[in-house]
């Protein structure tokens, strides 16, 4: 869960950075995307053939994140029922008790996502004017805010809790550093997605 979690992460972070192309103009984020599409690692790999590989990697590290967390949670229940007459309730944050719940929340957006902006994008010709047109709508953006608190706090909480599971919560110290850096990648990733979109809503973008 672990692995498969800080491959998300990873993901997400550069997915974040394409994103900020839209600042650049129609023609550099149209290009991005063409390139993201067809000639990534071309000539290694055929025109369109990375990222056919690139979405399965991506597929299997989701489903095996998933399969993970029901695993985990399964072997909790079984080993603290709720049928115990005293129960050790374990100190949590708010990130880390909606850890199960951000997740369903998320993958059901990740859903919608894919649909509007790659299988049936408003203008197929151009990724931008596609981008453009569905974050001109203030509800949207505030939809897409909202969803964003949900992945930064599935982020903070599975960052921190990924390093710890891989061996670097070893002090008070590494414990210190490692939810710093929790929320640094968490609020990074925040405003990395939101810039965009309000500025969008605001006219600053594709006016």
């Amino acid at each position: 869960m672990a692995v498969t979690g800080l491959i998300l992460i990873a993901f997400l972070l550069f997915h974040m950075y394409g994103n900020l192309k839209v600042f650049i103009g129609e023609e550099a984020f149209n290009h991005y995307a063409e390139w993201l599409k067809t000639d990534m690692l071309y000539p290694i790999f055929p025109k369109g053939g990375f990222i056919w590989c690139f979405r399965l990697v991506m597929l299997a590290a989701l489903v095996l994140h998933m399969w993970s967390a029901i695993t985990l949670w399964l072997r909790a229940k079984k080993a603290n029922p709720d049928s115990y007459a005293v129960k050790k309730r374990l100190e949590r944050t708010y990130s880390s008790s909606m850890m199960r719940w951000g997740g369903i929340i998320l993958a059901g957006f990740l859903v919608f996502h894919l649909y509007q902006f790659t299988i049936a994008p408003r203008d197929p010709a151009s990724p931008y004017n596609s981008v453009v047109t569905d974050f001109s709508q203030w509800y949207f953006v505030l939809f897409y805010a909202l969803w964003l608190i949900a992945v930064c706090m599935h982020v903070r909480h599975g960052f921190w809790s990924a390093f710890a599971t891989l061996g670097a919560n070893t002090s008070e110290e590494s414990h210190m550093v490692l939810n710093a850096l929790a929320w640094i990648v968490a609020l990074l990733i925040y405003i990395g997605f939101i810039l965009p979109p309000v500025c969008i809503l605001f006219g600053l973008i594709g006016a």
